[in-house]
């Protein structure tokens, strides 16, 4: 641990001594000015900070930093904070207030435990049972980390009452479909993970493509991939890791003929509002009700019915991740405004144009750099994508790509897991099962099927958007 401490509180030193360099020396000049080497050795530090979290410090120090750099830098407010302002944030806020209703009114494990009722006891009965609750949880939260919360405690459940080994395939495999399943099919539809807000407000924050990311273009693009890649993983991880073990049916017998579920009042006014929201996010070209004014409208209810209390505004939701999501949604303000948008423009097109002649190599090739950038960026992904989200408009130019084939990229690397520590809701979920949770040689295992899973999808998918004119 003290070993591990050290080595990043050294790589984070080489992050504020190369953004020294870069503010000092000004390497990039003339193509780039003074204030864009400052802001540029600024987002460095912001991005240690993100990476690397020295000192135990939080996501929001680092958006903190980079918010106080720029202000002091003679950035206008209105652009430092410009983040602050789209409905993303408005999305998102009240977003993981349903997080809070559902794991609060006990709703979201009464769902899961219901459903895995329903099945017979087997290995693919209980595979089948986690994709159905991950579906359902993905339309109630777009939380991952409510979703989470809720599965992998129940996983743990299940391979206790049924006996498996520490360290077993058997436990591996149940441990490691909840987890998928509670990351991979909400990502189908905008409001079914928190990528939805938050690449809808990096798109919107550009001004060539504000405006092209909504719950129809969404589905376009992500629901088929999505949709294949957990099918495929779930059935391909079976095989992969199928245990020996076998599961007692008299364990499935005591479960379902445990404590009858019964609903709350509580229970059932979340249930209902949510249900709702859900609605109106799929009729939205019916009412064209902003995705913001709808979940906030919601959240009013839930404060009218006492689902939620005053004492949940400041402990229901994580305000860290609020407040790191807004600082990077404002990064284009600060880059455009500061000529960085203009100059990574000049190095990544002529970079990429080996590559460009063809959608299919393009995607394929981007989405292998993109996993393995995966190893360096592990603060969720949001500083590479609102790094490269400005400069797209600029490679649609140059080369005719679309913006739309970026999402499944960017949420395919985003969602990749080869070790825990490249994916916090893996960590989190191996936290909360402690002894229980999968062996590392599995998970890397996973990993890889689902890396070269994603790969075979877009190799089919690109083709049939092209022709389709999605693309």
């Amino acid at each position: 641990m003290k070993t591990t401490k050290l080595a990043k509180k050294i790589a984070f030193a080489l992050f504020i001594l190369a953004a020294l360099w870069i503010m000092l020396a000004a390497p990039f000049k003339p193509a780039l000015e003074q204030i864009g080497h400052l802001m540029l050795g600024a987002v460095l530090i912001a991005i240690g900070i993100w990476v690397l979290k020295p000192f135990a410090l939080p996501y929001s120090m680092g958006a903190l930093f980079l918010a106080a750099f720029a202000l002091i830098a003679g950035l206008r407010p209105a652009i430092v904070f410009s983040g602050f302002a789209e409905s993303a944030v408005w999305t998102l806020v009240p977003a993981l207030f349903f997080g809070t209703v559902l794991r609060k009114t006990g709703l979201g494990k009464n769902i899961a435990f219901a459903i895995i009722r329903l099945f017979r006891p087997s290995y693919p009965s209980l595979i089948t049972a986690w994709v159905i609750i991950g579906i359902v949880l993905s339309i109630f939260t777009p939380s991952m980390t409510v979703r989470v919360a809720i599965m992998i405690p129940i996983a743990v459940q299940c391979c206790e009452l049924c006996d498996l080994k520490k360290g077993s395939r058997g436990q591996s495999l149940i441990m490691l479909t909840a987890f998928t399943m509670a990351l991979l099919p909400g990502s189908g539809w905008l409001t079914g993970v928190l990528w939805g807000p938050i690449i809808q407000g990096l798109y919107n924050a550009v001004p060539e493509t504000a405006g092209l990311i909504n719950f129809e273009t969404w589905l376009s693009v992500m629901l088929l991939p999505q949709a294949l890649v957990s099918l495929l993983l779930v059935v391909t991880g079976y095989f992969a890791l199928r245990p020996k073990e076998k599961l007692s049916a008299e364990v499935f017998s005591a479960i379902q003929k445990g404590e009858k579920i019964s609903l709350s009042k509580q229970e059932k006014i979340t249930g209902i509002i949510l249900l709702i929201v859900f609605a109106l996010f799929i009729t939205s070209r019916l009412h064209n009700l902003p995705a913001a004014a709808v979940c906030l409208s919601a959240v009013i209810a839930f404060f009218v019915f006492k689902v939620l209390t005053p004492e949940d505004i400041g402990t229901g939701i994580n305000w860290d991740m609020v407040i790191f999501t807004a600082m990077a949604l404002s990064i284009n303000s600060i880059f455009t405004a500061t000529g960085i948008s203009a100059w990574l423009s000049g190095i990544i097109i002529p970079a990429i144009k080996p590559i460009a002649g063809s959608q299919m190599v393009f995607a394929l090739v981007m989405l292998l750099i993109l996993f393995a950038w995966r190893f360096f960026d592990i603060a969720m992904f949001i500083p590479t994508m609102a790094i490269l989200v400005p400069v797209l408009p600029s490679i649609r130019e140059a080369y005719g790509i679309n913006p739309l084939l970026w999402l499944p990229l960017f949420i395919m690397a985003a969602n990749c897991f080869f070790m825990n520590y490249q994916n916090m809701w893996a960590m989190m979920g191996c936290g909360i099962a402690g002894e229980r949770s999968w062996a590392p040689r599995h998970l890397a295992v996973y990993g890889v099927i689902y890396f070269i899973i994603c790969m075979i999808v877009i190799a089919v998918l690109v083709p049939i958007w092209i022709n389709m004119g999605v693309v």
